[in-house]
Formats: C-alpha cells, sequence, structure tokens
C-alpha cells in the first residue's frame, strides 16, 4: 500500500501459492509484494516490491510462489468494496465481506479508482524484496501459562527444530517435532487467543495460531510469537523450520521500535504520499 501512496490499511488482493490473471479496465498503479510469484505485465517479466502504471486493457499475469506464500497485489486508491464491519476483508468462514464473502471466482469484477494524472513519486517506488528462508528463528515471549509446562518441556520447546506441516492455514500454523511435556493436563478455561498464541494441545505438539484464529481457547498456551516476528511467520511454507527463541520483554520492545523505524524510513524514502481511498 505504501508503494502506491495507499492509505497502509487499504484493502488488497491475497494470493495462496497461486497467482491470479487481472485485467485492468482503467487506468491505474499497482504493485505485487509478499510472496516471490514470477509476474508478468502484458507477457514481459516484472519485479515484486515496485509500483508499476497500467493502462486500459492491460493484462497482468502472476505464477506460482517460488518463496513464500503469501502474494499482496495492492492498487492505487485501494479495492473500492463496501465495507463490513468497518473492514473490507473477506472472512471466508463466516462468508462475509470482500465479495459476496467468498474467494475470487474467474469473472469477477472489482472496482477500483481511475488515475487520470500520475502516481506522487512513482521512481522512488521500489524496495528490496525480502527473502523467506526455509528455517526461521522466531522470537517468543513466555506465557501466559507457560507454568502448566515441566522445566523439561520448556527445554524442550526452545531447544527443539519444528516443522510446520500440510494441516496449517490461516486459523493456524501445527508444528511436528519433539512433544512438550506438561505437569498434569494441558486443559485450562477458555481465554482469549491473540495472534501468534502458541496453543499446545494432549499431544505435546504446538501450534501457533494465525491471522484467522478462533477468539479463544482451551488449551495451556506456552509462549506467543512477537509481534514484529508475525509477518515471517506467515510466509512460512508447510515443510519450513522453526525453533523458538525465548526474549525477555525488553528485548520484545527493542525488536518492535527497529521494525517501526525501518517501516517509517522506508515511507520518508519512497516518497510517500498518502491518498485518501
Amino acid at each position: 500500500n505504501v508503494l502506491v501512496n495507499n492509505p497502509e490499511n487499504a484493502a488488497v488482493i491475497e494470493m495462496l501459492f497461486m497467482g491470479a490473471s487481472v485485467r485492468f479496465h482503467v487506468h491505474t498503479f499497482f504493485a505485487l509484494t509478499g510472496a516471490q510469484m514470477n509476474a508478468k505485465l502484458n507477457g514481459t517479466s516484472i519485479s515484486t516490491y515496485k509500483a508499476y502504471e497500467v493502462k486500459k486493457g492491460d493484462l497482468l499475469e502472476i505464477g506460482t510462489a517460488t518463496s513464500g506464500r503469501y502474494g499482496y497485489l495492492a492498487v492505487a486508491g485501494g479495492l473500492l468494496l463496501p465495507e463490513v464491519m468497518g473492514s473490507r476483508s473477506t472472512n471466508l468462514k463466516c462468508k462475509i465481506g470482500g465479495v459476496q464473502g467468498r474467494a475470487l471466482i474467474a469473472g469477477d469484477r472489482i472496482e477500483i479508482k481511475e488515475y487520470t494524472g500520475f502516481l506522487w513519486n512513482l521512481y522512488l517506488k521500489e524496495m528490496r524484496a525480502p527473502e523467506y528462508p526455509n528455517k526461521l528463528d522466531l522470537h517468543v515471549i513466555y506465557g501466559p501459562q507457560d507454568d502448566y509446562f515441566t522445566q523439561e518441556g520448556l527445554r524442550t520447546f526452545c531447544e527443539s527444530i519444528y516443522r510446520v506441516t500440510d494441516e496449517s492455514d490461516r486459523m493456524g500454523y501445527r508444528m511436528d517435532g519433539p512433544a512438550i511435556a506438561c505437569k498434569d493436563s494441558v486443559d485450562i478455561l477458555s481465554d482469549g487467543i491473540v495472534f501468534g498464541s502458541i496453543q499446545v494441545p494432549a499431544s505435546g505438539k504446538p501450534m501457533i495460531l494465525m491471522a484467522d484464529r478462533q477468539t479463544t481457547g482451551g488449551y495451556a498456551k506456552i509462549a506467543t510469537v512477537i509481534a514484529a516476528d508475525l509477518h515471517r511467520l506467515a510466509q512460512c511454507m508447510p515443510g519450513s523450520s522453526i525453533q523458538f527463541i525465548p526474549v525477555s520483554m525488553k528485548e520484545c520492545e527493542r525488536l518492535s521500535r527497529i521494525e517501526e523505524r525501518d517501516r517509517k524510513r522506508f515511507r520518508r524514502k519512497s516518497g510517500y504520499k498518502e491518498s485518501r481511498i
């Protein structure tokens, strides 16, 4: 969104593994980010993390992901979809938002804003694409129910390598690896769950709750992934290896400040000039 001068929370198109073919019917600008997906504009290969101008009739063809899991397509002016509960996003389980509460299908048309002029600072709208390694260190904060686990279980959690299984989606990423020993039981009275909570069910195999997680859960949560690492976690492909690195709250805040500093630095460098939607 920053690359096309949108508000940072403007709606975008999300693509899981497979890209889309998009025909533009108005003059505008777009940027493709997230997973590395081979993309072509009118048959010519283009880069990710760079803003491009398109005219009426232009065709964008986005291939499969070669690195990372989710790709994102932002269009200048955003996607002009109706808001549901203050959001233009789609919740597939509840079948609300977006386009009729479902995934996009061939033939769908989405209204976008037509640009009759130019995009401010277009020549600056480019950044280095992040790398998505197959081995990832994730920083975590212990709790809120880490006291449900034995000292040996806590050592297992932070010293073992876990693998992202095929049973992973926007609701949660299931891990395969050594079982984490608990003191008695992992059952708790259901309480709130945040993005990045790490539940440990009876199997002892951790499960990381993601963007479409349930609101409450009845399994003990051994730790929580820090906010600064969530975007890297989301891009982990099935088979990727993860090691959990416990950090203090002070270190968590330091890493969050670094991330926000880098975001502000890029906004300045790219000549970001937010357009209203």
